[in-house]
């Protein structure tokens, strides 16, 4: 989904550059620099300018993917290991027996049983057919391939699922032309005059650009994985406030000064985000963008990292953890406060698409809305209707582009395993370590789940293709050490 030419356009960019993604037979960079100059300039891409931490359009790291997973089948072949790959191959369901697991296409069961197989079939999103005509469960429900008129557009979310939605209607109805100083102007088409778009959140708040960091991270100093687990080991009671001493003691380490400035000592699990987010509430939307984008583009060409983003960047991973461990009440604590925090630093955005933002704002062609908490949506035959305290908002063309929503057992779309499964009484399927499933017995080392919408529950911040670098790893050594017997059939499920 977030890599073809079906459901993106050039203008959407992937927000991880070379110097993140784990390299399989070449890093990303190596890559690029192999290609044709032509070909790339199809993408919008010198090559005489490609560089390590160059944020580029979706469907070029697809082309790269596609590569690099073909050269792997290739080398496996050269060492006499059979693989093969049934495209476009529906699997309708999965069941699990004493000798194996049996999986079933259109109906028929497969003639051979297997030793484990994998599930990792992406997101999922809704079928754009359940919808009204202008309403979108989703940027990829049909949107790229829909032609959109000059009218009022509403996209709910400001991240950037929101921000590629936007480029997508933006696409039909101009283009952007560069200006003085890195700066971007959006040139309407004739006919264009009645398109107008509005971003909506509960807070108002447009991302930040990404920033600039040393890769590899430095190790924390303090939140370590002994003091995390040390924590978690001494019970659920007030893990939450545990864990967040140990944070707040190691941003104080690393950035005192701005410490001082939020008076960090007398915040807590709950505060925190509100100081986090103070600034930018203070400010309007725009400016604020404006003015960080000048700040992330000046530290980038000095190669300064501010300590605190820094800290918190790499604090995300470390306390992820302890979310599954948490008590309900610390569960709704973290994702109302500290998930927060965290969601809004290590997924800011490319700094091309806050220019395109500021151009789009400039030619008064975008706003920003605050929801708050309290709104309804109303999705009709000819309009999607937003009613907040003070009025109604009404949109001619409506995106909801807020993301991959957790997933549970019951949404598994494989009727038997599913059943094989809730019988348990898990309402999330239980993983290991190596993500092989831990209930039913029967299911243990032999069904591997690497479909992110059902690990996000109690891994908010697993997704990403660093974590499925690591989630591949993981799942590898599930099939090379086994729990009972050698593997000989292994089964790939992606979507």
């Amino acid at each position: 989904m977030p890599y073809t030419d079906d459901d993106n356009t050039v203008m959407m960019l992937a927000n991880i550059a070379s110097i993140e993604i784990p390299p399989i037979t070449s890093s990303y960079l190596d890559w690029l620099r192999m290609q044709d100059n032509g070909w790339l300039n199809r993408f919008g891409v010198d090559k005489l300018n490609l560089h390590d931490r160059q944020f580029l359009p979706r469907t070029l790291l697809g082309e790269y993917l596609r590569n690099q997973l073909l050269a792997v089948v290739e080398e496996a072949q050269a060492r006499n290991l059979c693989v093969e790959s049934h495209e476009s191959c529906e699997v309708t369901d999965i069941e699990l027996a004493d000798t194996g697991v049996s999986l079933f296409t259109q109906g028929q069961k497969v003639r051979e049983r297997f030793d484990l197989v994998v599930i990792a079939t992406g997101h999922v999103w809704p079928d754009d057919d359940e919808t009204p005509k202008g309403h979108f469960p989703s940027p990829w429900s049909g949107l790229i391939e829909t032609k959109i008129g000059a009218c009022n557009v509403g996209i709910m979310g400001t991240s950037l699922s929101a921000i590629d939605a936007t480029m997508a209607v933006v696409a039909q109805h101009g283009r952007f032309v560069e200006v003085a100083d890195e700066a971007l102007r959006f040139d309407l088409h004739s006919g264009s005059d009645g398109l107008h778009i509005t971003l909506m959140s509960r807070s108002g708040l447009l991302p930040e650009a990404d920033f600039y960091c040393p890769i590899p991270y430095d190790p924390l100093h303090i939140a370590t994985d002994d003091a995390i687990e040390k924590e978690m080991a001494a019970g659920t009671a007030g893990l939450l406030d545990r864990a967040f001493t140990l944070i707040a003691k190691e941003i104080s380490r690393a950035d005192p000064v701005w410490s001082n400035r939020i008076s960090l000592t007398t915040l807590d699990a709950d505060s925190f985000a509100t100081a986090y987010f103070a600034d930018r509430k203070h400010h309007a939307p725009f400016h604020w963008a404006e003015f960080n984008l000048r700040e992330v583009e000046r530290n980038k060409r000095d190669r300064c990292t501010v300590p605190w983003r820094y800290a918190i960047l790499r604090l995300h991973e470390a306390v992820q953890p302890i979310v599954g461990k948490l008590s309900a009440d610390d569960r709704c604590r973290f994702d109302s406060g500290l998930c927060k925090v965290f969601v809004d630093n290590y997924a800011a955005v490319p700094s091309e698409s806050i220019r395109r933002l500021l151009a789009l704002h400039q030619a008064k062609l975008l706003s920003v809305v605050e929801l708050g908490d309290d709104y309804q949506m109303e999705v009709q035959s000819e309009r999607t209707t937003i009613r907040v305290d003070d009025g109604a908002l009404e949109f001619d063309v409506f995106i909801d582009a807020r993301g991959q929503r957790p997933l549970k057992t019951k949404d598994l779309p494989f009727p038997t395993l599913r059943k094989q499964l809730m019988a348990s009484g898990d309402e999330m399927p239980d993983v290991g370590e190596d993500y092989t499933l831990l209930e039913p017995p029967l299911a243990r080392g032999r069904v591997a789940i690497a479909a992110l919408p059902y690990l996000m529950s109690d891994r908010p911040f697993i997704q990403g293709i660093t974590a499925s670098a690591d989630i591949g790893a993981a799942i590898a050594n599930a099939a090379m050490k086994p729990p009972n017997r050698p593997r000989k059939k292994l089964l790939f499920l992606t979507g």
